[in-house]
């Protein structure tokens, strides 16, 4: 008999690290035309890759991914449940939803032997969504980053700060984004955000 490991092995033990903030992120959320809500996306899978694009380890590997590994800063690739950031000439970070198959074994297999790594790194961050209308205004008060659609829009994303938390920032959609800290500053950055988004729920001031 084959134990169930999703209710009795390490999957059992996870904790998102803003798990004690779950109803409070639920409560900070804005309605009305300048709304704003932000929730945690617990557990994601996180995969980082270091491999030179150039060489035929990377050629295998995109077969393994289903799409080309992004070629420049801010560039990102998707196909099926998991999408591909830049993070360097050499380094991609692959995030799939939570649940979804890590497949470390598939990438490092294809490194054949050649120079790189491939290293499940799920539990280095965690996801936040921020969405709404004044999702984008909320960032802007802490981020450095020219945040116009004309400069950066869907399917971007980089490293950058918000607020005073180092965080990779990622446009998902017209006014979605993820923000992907590292777990041990996720508490703080939630925190940020809250209270930057609390202006968002006082009559607009013409």
């Amino acid at each position: 008999m084959t134990a169930d490991l999703s209710t009795t092995g390490p999957a059992a033990l996870r904790r998102s690290p803003l798990a004690h903030l779950t109803e409070a992120l639920r409560a900070a959320t804005v309605t009305g035309p300048r709304a704003v809500a932000l929730a945690e996306w617990p557990c994601a899978v996180m995969v980082n890759l270091r491999v030179d694009p150039a060489s035929p380890a990377a050629v295998r590997i995109e077969k393994v991914l289903g799409a080309a590994l992004p070629a420049r800063c801010g560039r990102t690739a998707s196909a099926g449940s998991g999408t591909t950031l830049w993070l360097g000439p050499d380094e991609w970070l692959v995030v799939a939803p939570p649940g979804a198959p890590a497949r470390t074994a598939e990438l490092a297999a294809a490194l054949a032997g050649e120079p790189g790594s491939v290293v499940d790194v799920s539990a280095n961050r965690t996801v936040l969504e921020l969405r709404g209308p004044a999702a984008r205004q909320v960032l802007e008060k802490g981020c450095p980053l020219d945040l116009h659609p004309r400069v950066f829009g869907r399917g971007q994303a980089v490293s950058t700060l918000v607020g005073p938390v180092p965080v990779i920032l990622w446009q998902t959609g017209g006014d979605s984004y993820r923000l992907l800290p590292r777990s041990s500053f996720a508490d703080h950055l939630a925190r940020w955000l809250m209270d930057a988004m609390s202006e968002y729920a006082l009559p607009e001031v013409d």
